[in-house]
């Protein structure tokens, strides 16, 4: 039985096939990635956004009212504030301790509210910085190793910048003399923008430390002891790259 011959048509038309195949491919490869992209740029802060603010007014419910704020719109303050003292009687700076009254929270509970009204935003803050259980719930976290609001050393946080409801979006915007409040059950912590590092290194703990100085800039950061804040995110936008960093110092507290 002779074969036929190679038809130049059919060659022409298997592959004209393969060719719509493989653009019907592509272009569903770029159906999903499109999807993923708007998942996580806008639906994960979307979520995260909504439930972070439900647990803001959660907490407040629980608290009750905060404690008023004088007409100038600086913080009530009780009495004067003196300085702090660090080990063997060195001065710090910021204001003196206001120990908390509650437990230390548990692992992932939310227990605070952070406003920082430079950039426009209001966020639970709760223990640790898990992604699961509180970064990627929108959430900024806490540094379990660090000190607690109002307390001698350094109150450390971090949040996303990018996805998930990103509240540090905006980290690179706060300015010398930027106010940055703390609410708990039991006061309304005020502190005051200080000091910034553009670019860290994620492994760079010292800006976390009690006395936040960095180990890779080492003319970043503070040589005693005090009460600061650090608010740490990722660097630059939509890389975890390196670590942006914002120091403040306590300047003010409200009992409720």
């Amino acid at each position: 039985m002779r074969r036929r011959p190679w038809s130049g048509g059919r060659g022409r038309d298997l592959l004209a096939c393969g060719l719509r195949v493989s653009a019907e491919l592509v272009v569903t490869l770029g159906l999903v990635l499109l999807l993923l992209v708007v998942h996580q740029l806008w639906w994960t802060n979307r979520e995260a956004r909504q439930e972070a603010g439900r647990t803001v007014q959660a907490l407040q419910r629980e608290w009750g009212p905060p404690p008023p704020v004088a007409p100038s719109g600086d913080p009530v303050v009780p009495e004067p504030l003196p300085p702090a003292t660090g080990p063997g009687g060195t001065r710090g700076s910021g204001a003196p301790p206001t120990p908390a009254r509650t437990a230390s929270p548990r692992w992932d509970q939310a227990y605070a509210v952070l406003r920082i009204p430079r950039i426009g935003l209001t966020a639970p803050v709760a223990e640790g910085t898990g992604k699961g259980g509180v970064l990627d719930r929108g959430y900024v976290g806490h540094y379990t190793r660090t000190a607690q609001a109002g307390r001698a050393g350094n109150f450390a946080l971090a949040g996303h910048r990018n996805t998930h409801g990103e509240p540090f979006r905006r980290l690179d915007r706060l300015r010398r003399g930027d106010r940055i409040t703390v609410e708990t059950r039991d006061a309304v912590y005020t502190y005051t923008v200080d000091k910034g590092l553009a670019r860290t290194a994620p492994s760079d703990s010292g800006v976390i430390a009690p006395v936040p100085r960095s180990n890779i800039t080492t003319s970043a950061g503070y040589s005693e002891p005090g009460y600061y804040l650090t608010l740490t995110t990722c660097t630059p936008e939509f890389s975890s790259r390196y670590r942006l960093v914002v120091w403040g110092k306590l300047t003010a507290m409200r009992p409720r």
